[in-house]
């Protein structure tokens, strides 16, 4: 006779109509979860029989003063770790937490239920992964989480980041003032932040009687960006005079893609990037892009999951964004 699996959170979860996290917080009684949805889901929960892992749950009330940061990124040369994303979210997040008594343990997003991110205290992810993938996946830990991402890509966990969709209104607008009309995006739509970029455009292009079409890149990289607007341009028809793209990286390899293709960055089409890294201040010639403060928003990430961590609420902030115009 075969043993029967153990229920999992994510079936409890889908019993009760919330999320993984919800039910995570319901069964170690944060305050977070209403008292009346705390015990639905507890009588749920023992109901289907499922065990609470009380031991990890000691183990964490005993405080580790350790902040898991967990990266959803993957190694890439054309985009590495070394760059001002995620390097200047990090900086803040090490400044906050380290003047507070805590240490960071930084790693990929991988295999959240293992290792000693366990063991930490609470939980920083830097990314919401396509779909929100990543926040799924990270919430399924169980513990106090803060998400850079976009607001409403995020279920119920706190999430701190830029306003992306005021930053994707800014570039439309710089784009109607230099009277472009044939205009592209360039960015993966299924991560909520680049969707918020891509509806702050489009929907300010609208109103002024324009659109846009999107380009979907492999990856948030050079190359990926090169490939992308290369493939376009290869297909022919009416040549682009205007792109707006998710990322500085994305942009500076569309830039390129369109200097081999004979068109010159801005006469014939004009670029803007997004977050003001500083390789978009020395690209030939220097990149417009949209700023977004990373270490400030690092530091937040750090405040927010610490008052998680003691018991207190922690609402969602967005940061202003601004567009920074250049040479592109």
């Amino acid at each position: 006779m075969t043993e029967s699996k153990p229920v999992t959170m994510e079936q409890i979860a889908a019993l009760a109509g919330v999320s993984t996290i919800t039910v995570s917080r319901a069964l170690r009684d944060s305050p977070s979860v209403t008292p009346a949805t705390r015990e639905r889901i507890k009588t749920l929960a023992e109901a289907a029989g499922y065990r609470f892992n009380h031991h990890a749950r000691n183990l964490r009330l005993r405080r580790s003063h350790m902040v898991a940061v967990m990266l959803e990124m993957q190694p890439d040369t054309d985009r590495p770790m070394t760059d001002a994303y995620p390097l200047q979210l990090l900086g803040g997040i090490t400044q906050e937490l380290t003047s507070r008594g805590y240490s960071v343990l930084l790693s990929a997003l991988q295999s959240p239920g293992q290792g000693m991110a366990a063991s930490a205290d609470g939980l920083i992810l830097l990314g919401q992964g396509a779909n929100g993938s990543a926040v799924r996946s990270a919430a399924a830990m169980g513990l106090p989480m803060v998400v850079w991402g976009a607001e409403h890509g995020r279920g119920d966990s706190v999430v701190v980041g830029g306003d992306n969709a005021h930053g994707g209104a800014c570039a439309a607008e710089r784009m109607i003032a230099l009277e472009r009309r044939e205009l592209l995006f360039l960015g993966d739509v299924r991560h909520a932040e680049i969707r918020d970029r891509q509806q702050g455009f489009a929907k300010t292009l609208k109103k002024a009687g324009l659109k846009c079409q999107t380009l979907t890149p492999a990856a948030f990289t050079f190359g990926a960006g090169f490939t992308a607007v290369q493939a376009h341009l290869a297909k022919g028809g009416k040549a682009p005079d205007g792109l707006f793209a998710a990322s500085d990286l994305l942009a500076m390899g569309a830039v390129r893609a369109f200097t081999d293709a004979g068109l010159a960055v801005p006469e014939a089409v004009s670029v803007i990037g997004y977050d003001d890294s500083p390789a978009a201040q020395s690209f030939a010639p220097p990149l417009t892009s949209v700023r977004q403060d990373w270490h400030h928003g690092g530091v937040l990430l750090a405040r927010k999951v610490l008052d998680l961590i003691g018991g207190q609420g922690a609402a969602s902030e967005i940061m202003p964004t601004e567009l920074v115009v250049r040479a592109t």
